[in-house]
């Protein structure tokens, strides 16, 4: 969208872009933009059962990285402010299930089940002053290790009723399991505030990578690797056969489970690629996708794809809900490429990443 900022006796227009970062359009130079900042982040030096991050600022939106490396069956739990009344309630969905819910709880569970296997979640909560603080996020658990393992995905809306306090402490808890979450599980908080002013530098979200093709078969972004990336992508093709992959590596080294339009879902294992035979038609697509990616564990993709289906709005789109691992545990994700058996006229990539 476009906005207006006063610069040195003059108004310049400016365009803002999804992370928030104002770019001067027809000349002249931004000093300050708003978007998403790192306002909090606790690493464990050594295994336990609490990641707890303390201190936040009070930001209307928050926006949580959570990896957690089992050491044992693990499950996680959140709470806010260190509050253990009665004061939770969430729904659920495992798979695609049906969802369940759970009312007057003292945390909430925002797990797919106590195993041993990793798990990646993205987690947005409003933090607004006099209202129920609102989340919703998604999560990727990689089960068992290897491509012969699908992972299991979660979906969640759950919310704190608590209307006086902002949050400032948020605690993920590991309770009643045999193991514990292991050395270097962490929990990243970002903030946003309209409020907020900052160098462009202070943003959490780097540009790693950006490419913008109007032919060929395949398109590939090089970028320097980082623990987290956020990817986006939109391309037309001539093909409905599409594939999506990591590295290069078009190996039997991916497991996926997904859901087409909300339907049951499908998982499919030993794959040469994130997702193989990716498109319902040949109209245009658009990806959005989040990876943790540790040279040490397997990297968990967490991906939401719209498929536009016919022009017009007498047409609903198409929708994907992934849950995809790269069962590398050896390298960290450099390259990411899109290959259509036909012929793109439009495919642009954009890759953003933070340590």
């Amino acid at each position: 969208m476009f906005q207006k900022i006063a610069r040195a006796g003059q108004t310049t227009q400016v365009l803002s872009n999804i992370l928030g970062q104002a770019v001067a359009v027809g000349g002249g130079t931004v000093a300050t933009v708003g978007g998403w900042v790192e306002v909090g982040r606790t690493t464990l030096g050594s295994a336990g059962d609490s990641i707890d991050v303390t201190s936040l600022p009070d930001k209307q939106y928050y926006m949580i990285l959570r990896f957690i490396i089992s050491s044992g069956n693990t499950v996680v739990y959140n709470k806010l402010n260190d509050d253990g009344g009665t004061n939770y309630a969430s729904r659920a969905s495992e798979n695609g299930g049906t969802d369940g819910t759970s009312t007057e709880d003292t945390s909430v569970i925002y797990d797919t089940g106590g195993d041993a296997g990793d798990k990646f979640d993205i987690t947005y909560i409003s933090n607004i002053a006099g209202k129920e603080k609102l989340a919703l996020g998604q999560q990727n658990n990689e089960d068992a290790s290897g491509a012969g393992n699908a992972p299991v995905r979660g979906e969640f809306a759950w919310k704190w009723s608590n209307t006086s306090d902002p949050i400032d402490q948020i605690e993920t808890l590991n309770t009643g399991q045999s193991g514990n979450y292991d050395t270097g599980s962490e929990v990243v908080v970002l903030g946003w505030d309209p409020d907020d002013t900052h160098t462009l530098d202070d943003n959490f979200w780097e540009e790693l990578a950006s490419q913008d093709i109007e032919t060929g078969s395949q398109m590939t972004a090089n970028f320097t690797a980082k623990k987290y990336l956020w990817i986006q992508f939109y391309f037309i093709t001539s093909s409905t056969s599409n594939e999506l992959f990591f590295n290069n590596d078009q190996q039997d080294n991916y497991a996926r489970r997904y859901s087409n339009n909300f339907g049951t879902d499908v998982t499919t294992i030993d794959d040469p690629a994130i997702t193989t035979n990716f498109g319902f038609d040949t109209l245009p697509h658009f990806g959005n996708m989040f990876v943790v990616n540790n040279t040490n564990q397997e990297k968990l993709v967490i991906a939401n794809f719209n498929m536009q289906n016919t022009a017009t709005a007498g047409t609903a789109p198409q929708d994907t809900q992934l849950a995809s691992k790269w069962a590398n545990t050896s390298a960290q994700i450099t390259r990411f490429d899109i290959k259509s058996t036909g012929t793109f006229s439009k495919c642009i990539c954009k890759v953003w990443g933070h340590d």
